[in-house]
């Protein structure tokens, strides 16, 4: 399965994602919105990555499940690093999307039960191991 990690800023969501996902036999690509983002992930143990606007827009439509925090599907998110053509490549492609909530994007969800990073990252593996 091609997993698409996408993360910005310095890419911590991203890595802990990688770090669990890396021994399970999937591919994983690290799209960061900037270079720091996508050198922790593939630091992390992503097999491949890029960087920018063009990277996510091209292999969102491209990967079995994109995975990373909520505000990869917000435009403008994560102090302003989500483009809205990122948010929207994210959001229209045909994957499953599996989000990680983060207090930093401002978006809450309703129903939701509060847990630190880690338990978030260790839910959002888990429904990615269902798939």
């Amino acid at each position: 399965m091609r997993i698409a990690v996408i993360d910005g800023q310095g890419g911590g969501v991203g890595a802990a994602l990688v770090e669990r996902l890396k021994n399970k036999g999937h591919t994983i690509i690290a799209l960061g919105t900037n270079a720091l983002a996508t050198s922790a992930m593939l630091r992390a143990g992503a097999g491949e990555g890029a960087t920018g606007e063009n990277a996510i827009c091209h292999c969102a439509a491209q990967c079995d499940v994109i995975t990373g925090p909520i505000g990869i599907v917000a435009a403008n998110a994560l102090l302003g690093e989500v483009t809205p053509g990122m948010a929207a490549a994210v959001a229209s492609s045909p994957a499953p999307k599996i989000l990680v909530p983060s207090q930093k994007c401002s978006i809450q969800i309703a129903g939701m039960r509060k847990l630190p990073l880690s338990g978030y990252v260790d839910e959002a593996v888990a429904l990615i191991d269902a798939i």
